[in-house]
């Protein structure tokens, strides 16, 4: 059997709903160990004792949304699902294991889900990141160029008369972001508006507030106070970095080894994860006069990328820099 090579969110999607058992390998290109464990899964893929399971591969930082879901923190990273459902994983590679976890869903015949499966103050520590990646967050049926249901289309409709920037996210791509943020939210059906983190409503009160004139007053104007905001988010924290993704599930290999570096020198930090923010992600490249990610600020003076980092590390200055006390 051929190993599928998984590139889009929809193919992720339909790949896993198969009833068989879906073996899934989350790697990059980056990472040394990855490569001999696409080997090792194009041999298991061949096995005729496994012809009934389904092989597939995918990028992690190719599928931001995929991995941020089922926490891949690290590559390589294995996935053994059936019908959506997670049933267990290999962290790391080691083939034993795998074949060892492939082995045993194969004889149990039916699955439960597994306790591996996010808690639910994780999902709910992601469900607060998403309604505040963006000043303006919109919950809908497809995105602002295809819309997919008449309700996400006239609210898209309705926001083009403003000047202002708002991202979307597909609620048809994640099912569990569009059931767990009703009861987050005490919120029922969508679209959802959120402005600044805070919920705004549905449809029906965006149309209302539009109507009476509030809506203007409350959606911050395209570019309006950028600098402003760019210096508000580099001080937010003492230790502050902006980078791909979050500490616990990165979404680049520069990313990731910096957190690595961070982890090791137990200084508390905060994160922004520029990829839920195209705004601050190309504002803060001009901000700062620096063109790449991650960057790091102490006190609101950006130290550099992981390069410096490394530089300060190796040359035993990175502690006091971080603290501010060079």
């Amino acid at each position: 059997m051929v190993v599928l090579n998984i590139a889009k969110l929809n193919e992720f999607d339909e790949a896993v709903r198969s009833t068989n058992l879906v073996v899934v390998h989350f790697y990059a290109d980056w990472a040394d160990q990855c490569g001999p464990m696409n080997d090792v899964l194009e041999e298991l893929a061949k096995q005729t004792e496994l012809k009934s399971v389904k092989f597939a591969k995918c990028v992690a930082e190719d599928l931001p949304e995929v991995s941020l879901k089922y926490q891949i923190s690290a590559v390589p990273t294995f996935l053994l699902l059936r019908e959506g459902a997670l049933l267990d994983r290999v962290n790391g590679a080691n083939a034993a294991e795998l074949t060892q976890k492939i082995n045993q869903q194969i004889s149990k015949g039916s699955y439960e889900k597994s306790s591996v499966q996010p808690a639910k103050d994780d999902l709910k520590s992601r469900l607060s990141k998403l309604i505040k990646a963006a000043p303006i967050m919109l919950f809908m049926k497809g995105n602002a160029k295809e819309p997919r249901c008449g309700f996400s289309r006239t609210i898209v409709e309705l926001l083009k008369n403003y000047n202002v920037d708002y991202q979307t996210f597909d609620i048809l791509s994640d099912e569990e972001v569009r059931q767990s943020l009703k009861e987050f939210s005490n919120w029922p059906t969508y679209p959802q508006l959120y402005v600044n983190g805070e919920l705004i409503g549905g449809l029906d009160i965006v149309k209302e507030m539009h109507e009476n004139g509030e809506l203007k007053n409350l959606l911050p104007e395209k570019g309006q106070n950028l600098d402003d905001r760019l210096k508000a988010l580099t001080n937010k924290a003492p230790c502050m970095i902006f980078m791909k993704g979050n500490p616990d599930v990165p979404r680049c290999g520069f990313s990731r080894k910096l957190m690595e570096i961070m982890k090791e020198t137990q200084l508390p930090f905060e994160t922004f994860d520029i990829l839920m923010d195209e705004e601050v992600r190309q504002g803060l490249k001009t901000f700062s006069n620096w063109p790449t990610y991650p960057q790091v600020y102490v006190k609101g003076e950006l130290i550099g990328g992981l390069d410096i980092i490394n530089e300060l590390k190796a040359n035993g200055e990175l502690l006091d820099t971080l603290k501010g006390t060079l």
